[in-house]
């Protein structure tokens, strides 16, 4: 029996070195793939930045799918590549991504498939009866023009990115572990203030700040509940109460701790973050930590930048 292809082209790439992959699994998607598509490019990455750059070289191709396969890392690079080729070639259906999970915390694949198999959701989202292409938005940092796919942060969430880099001897969620305790226990608040579209939502100690994008951060902490990736607005929680931060985490884990003292959550278009005790912003951006010393930064966002294939409503 003829299965009803969603697209008949289209590029697989993957990221041999992601944090939690298994043997053969790269090879298992390719064959999974290959049933849905009559043409499959498969490129396995050499480098940082790699998949961006394929991602973008796809305009104009007439590819109709893109594959990612890896983690969270490898899904922003694919992301921001095929939000610049649709860029290129506006008006263009192009290509629509879909990934597959192989890394450590997996938060977009989660946000656009929860807990569904990767094989499952590899069915749906290239079968035109089963997905759509959902048009999701990309949040912006103003002042270098980086895109950004699942969130930014500061305090907290970027001392946990920061300290990653320095355990890279360790892998997966171990690592995850061992960064959040290191943090819980360096991190001091900073002074800071955070405008959200031209109004002071607070100004005052801040132990943490959360950008996005989509509900989840390392995959199990849903730190903006209220968070949808197509709705063309920012999702902002700060924490400014560092005496129950490791309660506040541990509850977020089923978004229950936006209603404790300490906690605030609002919506906007534009979201600045400012310290204002002359020490630079300790940022990251889709869990990579940001070497700047600024003491201001900029979210926007581009609502619509990249098309995805989720599942049919």
């Amino acid at each position: 029996m003829t299965r009803d292809r969603r697209a008949r082209t289209g590029l697989l790439v993957a990221n041999p070195l992601a944090g939690s992959r298994s043997s053969g699994l790269i090879e298992a998607v390719v064959r999974h793939s290959a049933r849905w598509l009559e043409d499959l490019r498969v490129v396995h990455t050499a480098h940082r930045g790699h998949a961006e750059q394929l991602a973008a070289a796809t305009a104009g191709t007439g590819t109709e799918v893109l594959i990612a396969v890896g983690g969270d890392g490898t899904t922003r690079e694919a992301a921001s590549g095929l939000a610049a080729a649709h860029r290129q070639q506006p008006g263009s259906p192009g290509a629509a991504l879909v990934n597959v999970p192989a890394g450590t915390g997996n938060s977009f694949y989660r946000e656009i498939w929860s807990d569904r198999p990767w094989q499952d959701a590899l069915d749906a989202a290239l079968s035109s009866d089963n997905s759509r292409v959902r048009r999701v938005d990309l949040l912006q940092v103003r002042e270098t023009g980086a895109p950004v796919v699942l969130g930014a942060g500061s305090g907290l969430v970027a001392e946990v990115t920061h300290a990653a880099a320095r355990h890279a001897d360790v892998t997966g969620r171990e690592r995850y572990r061992r960064t959040l305790d290191e943090a819980l226990r360096r991190t001091r608040p900073y002074r800071g203030r955070v405008r959200v579209d031209g109004t002071l939502l607070y100004e005052g100690d801040i132990q943490l700040t959360n950008i996005g994008g989509g509900r989840y951060r390392a995959g199990h902490y849903q730190l903006l509940p209220r968070s949808v990736p197509d709705d063309g607005l920012l999702d902002i929680c700060v924490m400014t109460d560092g005496s129950h931060l490791a309660e506040l985490l541990e509850l977020s884990r089923n978004a229950a701790h936006l209603d404790r003292p300490g906690v605030l959550y609002a919506q906007g278009r534009e979201i600045v973050l400012e310290r204002v005790d002359g020490e630079p912003l300790v940022l990251e951006y889709d869990g990579e930590p940001d070497t700047g010393t600024r003491t201001r930064c900029t979210i926007g966002i581009s609502a619509g930048a990249l098309p995805v294939l989720a599942p049919a409503p």
